[in-house]
């Protein structure tokens, strides 16, 4: 029994270290644009699983994800910046992060007593009261044409080019590189948090309120305060998505900050499946890595125009947003939990054709039934 349980650990070490391995390895092969398609995947990862969290586990619709990810980016360069206090960069990180959770308590009220559509919609009011304060609050936002970032230093090394040039094994370690890493670390920090919600406590609680309120209630959930807690934590995540963006972006303009990014983060949990860390984070970087991959490629790809050509033919943001529509149909038709739960599917199927292949590892499905009427039939004479 103890070698079984050795091996299991070992497998599951083996399922987290290896990739975390490859990841980390990346920057030494990858050139810029890959890398720029990564940090803003992670970022986005980061501000799906906070609403996979809020929509996928509480069952709380909203469509104000972006105000949340402005107050975090744009939180970070007042604090950071000039005109602002100027505070050291790291602090103005955190400061922002907890900004975005203050602003989530601040409308979590009205999260804790309104839900479905009309949460949705109570929801849309904020990102265009955003939207008008970011164009509005020049002396704070830098009006239409936004404000540059500045970089993040951290016991006094830089996240952004430097003179003289940083070199790792002689590779050249720019901006690119060194957000990588950091990007890592904040997207492994979201991931197992989000994970120990889930699995404990309060994500038991989360999950029966979705399922049914007034069971929740009988089963003494404080449903309001649940609620509340789920919109504070989702804004907080969305606050620190907000962060890396603006350190991947390097400038921040209110029009990014529109609808349409909370209509993507909609889509991110819906492709990847509702309720699941690990299904957010494919679902964003499918969303994310779509357009920027048609863009660069808009000219090998049929029916799709380069960018600014103006031809009159469907250009890659445009292409990428039909593409993953359609995706969003099917996945609703045919797989309604994601591709997380495709995957799990697979997986299972695939475990089962080991066991009746009676492959080395594997339980033979007759010695489990034996097993288990055994065990059935001792239990039975047990005074």
């Amino acid at each position: 029994m103890s070698d079984l349980l050795k091996s299991a650990r070992l497998r599951r070490s083996a399922t987290f270290l290896l990739p975390a391995l490859l990841l980390c390895a990346l920057p030494f092969y990858l050139d810029a644009f890959w890398l720029r398609i990564g940090l803003f995947s992670m970022a986005a990862a980061i501000g799906a699983v906070g609403l996979g969290l809020l929509s996928g586990t509480a069952g709380q619709l909203s469509l104000g994800h972006a105000f949340f990810l402005a107050v975090g980016a744009y939180g970070y360069v007042w604090l950071a910046g000039e005109p602002g206090p100027g505070l050291p960069p790291a602090l103005a990180a955190v400061l922002a992060v907890l900004l975005a959770g203050a602003a989530g308590g601040l409308f979590s009220p009205v999260a804790g007593r309104v839900k479905g559509i009309y949460l949705g919609v109570a929801t849309l009011a904020l990102v265009f009261l955003g939207h008008h304060v970011l164009l509005t609050a020049d002396s704070v936002t830098g009006g239409f044409n936004g404000r540059s970032v500045p970089p993040l230093e951290l016991g006094g090394f830089t996240f952004a080019e430097t003179d003289p040039e940083l070199t790792v094994l002689g590779v050249p370690f720019g901006a690119e590189e060194r957000l990588w890493y950091l990007g890592l670390a904040l997207f492994a920090l979201t991931w197992f948090t989000a994970r120990g919600v889930l699995r404990g406590r309060p994500g038991r609680a989360l999950a029966a309120l979705r399922d049914s309120e007034t069971a929740a209630s009988v089963m003494g959930v404080p449903v309001a305060r649940y609620r509340s807690a789920a919109f504070v934590v989702s804004s907080m995540y969305a606050g620190l998505a907000g962060v890396l963006l603006a350190l991947s972006f390097r400038r921040v303009v209110p029009d990014y900050f529109s609808l349409l990014l909370s209509v993507d983060y909609l889509a991110m949990i819906v492709i990847g499946g509702l309720g699941s860390v690990a299904g957010a984070t494919a679902g964003a970087v499918f969303v994310t890595a779509l357009p920027l991959l048609m863009t660069r490629y808009a000219d090998q790809l049929p029916l799709v125009a380069t960018p600014g050509s103006g031809d009159g033919s469907i250009g890659p943001t445009e292409a990428s947003r039909y593409l993953y529509g359609a995706a969003i149909v099917v996945i609703l038709l045919y797989a309604p939990d994601g591709l997380h739960g495709l995957a799990r599917r697979i997986r299972a199927r695939l475990r089962g054709r080991l066991s009746a292949t009676g492959l080395p590892g594997s339980t033979p499905p007759s010695a489990t039934t034996e097993t288990t009427a055994t065990t059935a039939r001792a239990k039975e004479h047990t005074p």
